[in-house]
């Protein structure tokens, strides 16, 4: 019996019947290109978010965090999922989407989660708390649902009941990751491709300044984003290759989603020559373009801080790094950097340095390796 299942029948008082883990995810490049209609290129890491849980006989559903203790045992019931503004939002949200979705449970259940994802560092996750919760009501309950499903369905409860117009991105790389590869996802039409990351490995350095995307900034760009798309009056920005965007930006009369949309179109291209770079095993050029997605992020979208650039932009310039930028929904959280093996150790020591010195804060730093998507965990 694992430490979860021990943990769980403490505060439960029974056994655990199953336990399944949904991991986090870190996007390589491809940055707000997944809700306007382009490619992303993320993988799934070796970090995570396990739950535990057991089926009760009535309608009653109860949540635990053990990284959230001094909220106890949160308690639903099936009739009442009315949101309470804490971190069980998520999971509710989600058995309200498969409600949605025309999957009632029979019956309430007991549910414990654990994991070691930094909240609010924009390794998402929400997304693995949504996919998780998703993988393991199909278990408990028999629910028809593949892992891309499962990923649609946590969007969706991200979307209508928490209030974040995200994209598809995070929910597909917990759901769908693949140990060693990254994932080139077409985020209009959810095709997929796997490629190989090789011998590179990938650090992610947590500037530990925290953001939270419910927050009306990233909202905001997605409004502006699609204002300029109706200017252009295409269905999504991503549909336009830079040389048509050139010859058509004026029409976006304001400058601010000029902007906005010209990170999105210039975004959707760097994914595409990047997954031709890693094919040719080209990771030189893989780095200048995460590079310039950086620079576009700062610049264009406008949704880093001082921290990520410091950081960046100290990390391009250090030996043995192929390229660095900031990953997530931006206004806080970490930096993706990818580099060769034997240039970790002095990295890490060289970077965690450099940010201490000039923000006093000491930067929580993972070596990841990309990691399967959401499956069932022993006991």
């Amino acid at each position: 019996m694992n430490t979860l299942s021990i943990y769980f029948e403490k505060i439960f008082g029974k056994e655990t019947q199953l336990c399944c883990f949904a991991p986090g995810r870190v996007n390589l490049i491809g940055e707000h290109t997944d809700y306007n209609g382009g490619y992303v290129f993320p993988c799934a890491i070796n970090m995570g978010i396990y739950c535990a849980a057991a089926k009760r006989n009535d309608n009653v559903l109860r949540f635990y965090s053990a990284d959230f203790q001094n909220q106890g045992i949160i308690e639903y019931k099936s009739d009442d999922f009315n949101l309470k503004n804490c971190w069980a939002d998520y999971p509710v949200s989600v058995i309200n989407s498969l409600a949605s979705f025309g999957y009632e449970l029979p019956s309430g259940a007991d549910f414990l989660f654990s994991g070691d994802l930094p909240n609010g560092a924009g390794l998402s996750s929400s997304a693995a708390l949504e996919v998780v919760t998703g993988t393991i009501l199909r278990e408990l309950f028999s629910i028809p649902l593949t892992n891309q499903e499962i990923a649609l369905i946590g969007q969706f409860a991200e979307n209508r009941f928490i209030g974040v117009n995200c994209g598809i991105m995070d929910q597909f790389a917990s759901a769908m990751g693949r140990e060693g590869d990254a994932i080139l996802l077409n985020a209009n039409t959810l095709s997929y491709n796997y490629a190989p990351i090789g011998n590179a490995a990938i650090v992610i350095v947590n500037s530990g300044v925290k953001h939270s995307l419910a927050s009306s900034a990233y909202n905001q760009r997605r409004r502006e984003c699609e204002y300029a798309a109706s200017e252009l009056k295409i269905h999504s920005l991503c549909s336009v290759i830079p040389d048509e965007f050139e010859s058509r930006k004026m029409l976006i009369t304001d400058e601010i989603c000029r902007k906005r949309a010209k990170h999105a179109v210039y975004e959707n291209r760097r994914v595409i020559d990047a997954a031709d770079a890693l094919e040719r095993g080209d990771l030189q050029t893989f780095g200048m373009l995460m590079n310039s997605s950086h620079t576009s992020l700062r610049d264009n979208y406008e949704v880093s801080c001082e921290e990520l650039d410091f950081l960046a932009e100290n990390a391009q310039r250090m030996p043995g790094v192929y390229g660095a930028r900031m990953t997530g929904g931006g206004f806080g959280g970490c930096t993706v950097n990818l580099m060769k093996q034997d240039a970790v150790d002095n990295f890490i020591s060289d970077i965690k340095s450099l940010y201490e010195n000039r923000f006093g804060i000491r930067a929580e730093i993972y070596s990841v390796s990309a990691a399967n998507g959401a499956e069932i965990c022993g006991m």
